[in-house]
């Protein structure tokens, strides 16, 4: 099986994340070879947490699973796109929708987008 070449980025693979019906970018994370087989076993997107240098499944704790509808992989064999249907409305763990939701306008990012959830209320 043709996997993505994990050595490359030191035992990470970057993984952009779209939307499986609109191609909104919904976030970007990193799979190490464990996270990559787990999703392909399950179905379900798990990462691997550079902050708590372990594995997990997006959602577990709130809910906002993302179930895997579409897995490419790049040319170069290095980098990795889900397309995924993104229970509970939100990929961001601030309550948005998108991680990306805040744009670049004279000279400053604004919020653009729509707050989904209270972060507050769900990581308790």
């Amino acid at each position: 099986m043709t996997e993505p070449d994990f050595k490359k980025g030191e035992g990470l693979a970057p993984v952009l994340v779209q939307d499986h019906e609109t191609g909104e970018v919904l976030m970007l994370a990193y799979m190490n070879r464990e996270a990559w087989m787990k999703t392909l076993e399950t179905g379900k997107a798990h990462y691997w947490s550079r902050s708590r240098q372990s594995l997990w499944l997006k959602g577990e704790t709130s809910g906002h699973l993302q179930l895997v509808r579409e897995v490419r992989l790049d040319c170069d064999e290095d980098a990795i796109l889900l397309k995924v249907e993104q229970l509970g409305g939100a990929a961001c763990h601030t309550g948005y929708r998108s991680c990306f939701y805040r744009k670049w306008a004279d000279g400053d990012f604004v919020t653009v987008g729509k707050r989904v959830f209270d972060p507050k209320e769900v990581y308790r």
